[in-house]
C-alpha cells in the first residue's frame, strides 16, 4: 500500500485521539470538582436544583435543600460547586456589596474632572437645535411647485377618462 491510501486513516485516528483526550480532560476536571466538595458549600445539581452540602460520602452527597428537606444524591449528579457569593446571589438574592469596592469606574465622567461647572456648560450648549441640512416641509413644497407646474404622471395614469 502506498502512503496516499493510508493518509486518510492516519488523519481519522489522529482526530479520534484528540477528541477522546479533550473529553478525558473535562471528565477529570469534573471529578476533581466533585472531590473538592465540603460540607457547607453551595452546589447546583445537573437537574438545576440549588442546595447546600451537608455530608459527603464516597459515592453520595447529602444535601440540605431547605428547612427540614435533606436529599441524597449521587456524586455524579452534582453539576457545579458554587462560590459563596454566587450561591447567595442566586438562592437568597443577596448581591455582593459594591460600595466596598474602591476600584470601580464611576458612571458619570464629571466626577473625574473635579468641577461640575464644565458639565453644566456642556449641557447648556446642547439645548441649541442642530442644523442637519434638512429643509422644512413648507420649503420643500414651494420648491417642488415652482419647479414642476404640471403634476407628475406615473405609468398607470392616463389623461383619458372612461
Amino acid at each position: 500500500m502506498s502512503l496516499v491510501t493510508l493518509l486518510p486513516f492516519i488523519v481519522l485516528i489522529g482526530a479520534m485521539f484528540l477528541m477522546t483526550r479533550s473529553a478525558k480532560k473535562k471528565q477529570q476536571q469534573a471529578v476533581e470538582m466533585r472531590n473538592a466538595m465540603q460540607p457547607g458549600s453551595g452546589i447546583r445539581t445537573i437537574g438545576g436544583m440549588y442546595a447546600t452540602v451537608k455530608e459527603v460520602n464516597e459515592d453520595t452527597v447529602l444535601v440540605d435543600a431547605g428547612p427540614g428537606v435533606e436529599l441524597l444524591f449521587a456524586k455524579n449528579a452534582i453539576g457545579a460547586v458554587l462560590t459563596d457569593d454566587e450561591y447567595n446571589r442566586i438562592v437568597h438574592g443577596i448581591e455582593h456589596d459594591l460600595k466596598s469596592d474602591s476600584d470601580l469606574v464611576p458612571d458619570d465622567a464629571s466626577s473625574l474632572t473635579g468641577t461640575d461647572e464644565s458639565a453644566d456648560a456642556a449641557a447648556a450648549s446642547d439645548d441649541k437645535p442642530v442644523d442637519l441640512g434638512k429643509k422644512d416641509e413648507t420649503e420643500e413644497r414651494t420648491a417642488d411647485t415652482e419647479a414642476d407646474e404640471e403634476p407628475k404622471k406615473t405609468d398607470g395614469d392616463s389623461d383619458a377618462k372612461k
